[in-house]
């Protein structure tokens, strides 16, 4: 027979784990189902692992301005590259084992296979067929596997995967992913990185610090599209002074490979192309939802571009049918992951008082150098809803903290409802920004007030008074610029 569960999640990411968790504190019988490993791809090839080697980065980066804070280092500061990989693995590896012990701890069954949906409330779990990746520390013991499960509550949480272009499919070698990108045997002397958001720009962060010659070709306007344009051109001429080359507005049309190399053809706006060769070409242009041999056909669950279309609880079509992360659809981020995951479970439950999901209240984190974050309508937007506005701006220039710490090249940005006095949005570029954008993500869950923004005390010195310092700006009563 079957066994039977309250609820079962497909897949252990971010969203996946923090949902099983959830469901086991408030008592409901839950199994996770894992292809792979534990912890998803955040954890293991993502969010965690590349911080990793963006910390090396920052201290090879500090190492080579020493004389900057009166400091003498002697001889040449050299990357181990493999010292630099083995630390992230190791790091990964940490945090696969922390979703294990999380599992023990409340009791959550792991179930290793693949599943599919084979009919309402029910799956079967089988070999996996193809993992995208070996697993990176051994898999805790569980005596759950192959066979049929049954559960009124069944959650897919089965992640994204890189995006790939027709012609320009990663071939593992020449044109890498982020799989590739964060454990290379050697270090290229030329990068080419085609897309610039999150994980484009990071990479070529890491890699122009390292002492690569990058690359980056953007088909939107600017670097980091999603961002606010006028942070967007402060973090690009950033990067132009690092000697990152950006071309915008280009697209790479084809790539020939050679030997050890690739050469790009790379479309202009006005129609030129510029061939440009690499050692080593990233292929950073999205992600897309892992739907396939799920059986969503087969219960008739609706889909929409790749992802699952669900309500602001993760409800799907069809009852009892639940997605969340990404593979629900963007903001494909593992913060949105874990919101969602306690929000689908509180509902599952029946807890009073959910709250659906607000994108609009989604902070997004860059951590390329400088570093990028942001939450709420860019000033285009806001305008574009036909929004009255004020708008503050404070740079890290006078900022006593940030001159201190050799930290001056940066800026936030808030804006404001004019009529109201809302929070719209806020956006930073500088040191440590994806530490300080929670305050205003606080603020804007709290609806507060510029009023009350502007009586807040905020610790001096710190780089956080420039948060309060956009704010007065925003009412004309900056009083450091």
């Amino acid at each position: 027979m079957a066994e039977n569960y309250d609820v079962i999640v497909i897949g252990s990411g971010p969203g996946g784990y923090i949902a099983a968790i959830r469901a086991a504190q408030l008592g409901l019988k839950t199994a996770i189902v894992e292809r792979e490993h534990l912890a998803g791809i955040c954890s293991n090839w993502g969010c965690i692992p590349t911080k990793a080697l963006l910390r090396s980065a920052e201290v090879l980066h500090l190492a080579e301005h020493a004389k900057n804070y009166g400091l003498t280092l002697e001889g040449k500061i050299t990357p181990d590259l493999k010292a630099i990989v083995a630390r992230s693995r190791g790091i990964a590896e940490r945090m696969n084992g922390g979703v294990g012990f999380l599992m023990k701890k409340n009791k959550v069954d792991i179930i290793w296979g693949e599943a599919k949906l084979t009919k309402p409330g029910e799956i079967a779990v089988g070999k996996t067929t193809k993992a995208i990746v070996q697993p990176q520390a051994p898999q805790p013991k569980n005596t759950k596997g192959e066979g049929t499960y049954t559960a009124k509550h069944i959650i897919i949480a089965t992640g994204a995967r890189p995006r790939a272009l027709p012609g320009i499919e990663p071939d593992g070698k020449l044109i890498w992913t982020y799989f590739e990108a964060m454990k290379p045997e050697e270090m290229p002397k030329s990068l080419l990185v085609m897309g610039s958001g999150a994980i484009g720009i990071e990479f070529a962060s890491f890699y122009r610090t390292m002492g690569v010659d990058v690359t980056v070709v953007e088909v939107m306007s600017q670097v980091m599209p999603v961002e606010d344009a006028e942070i967007s051109a402060f973090a690009k001429k950033q990067f132009d002074k690092q000697g990152m080359k950006i071309l915008l507005d280009a697209k790479v049309a084809k790539v020939e490979k050679g030997a050890n190399s690739i050469t790009a053809h790379v479309e202009k706006k006005d129609g030129s192309v510029e061939k440009i060769t690499a050692d080593r070409m990233i292929s950073a242009v999205g992600v897309q939802g892992n739907i396939e041999n799920l059986g969503l056909e087969t219960l008739g669950i609706k889909t929409d571009r790749g992802c699952l279309v669900i309500d602001g609880y993760g409800k799907t079509n069809v009852p009892g049918i639940y997605a969340i992360g990404d593979v629900a659809g963007p903001p494909m981020l593992a913060h949105k992951a874990e919101h969602e995951a306690v929000i689908c479970i509180e509902k599952i439950a029946g807890l009073p008082n959910v709250h659906p999901m607000d994108k609009a209240k989604i902070p997004g984190c860059t951590y390329c150098n400088p570093q990028v974050a942001s939450v709420g309508l860019t000033e285009a937007k806001a305008k574009a809803e036909g929004r009255d506005i004020r708008v503050g701006r404070f740079p890290f220039v006078a900022n006593g903290k940030a001159i201190a710490l050799g930290e001056d090249q940066g800026m936030v940005k808030t804006i404001f409802d004019k009529k109201t006095g809302e929070l719209l949005g806020a956006h930073l570029v500088g040191a440590e920004v994806t530490e300080l954008i929670q305050g205003f993500v606080v603020a804007m869950n709290l609806e507060t007030t510029e009023e009350e923004l502007m009586h807040t005390i905020f610790p001096h010195p710190t780089i956080s008074e420039t948060l309060k310092e956009s704010v007065l700006d925003a009412y004309g009563r900056a009083l450091n610029a």
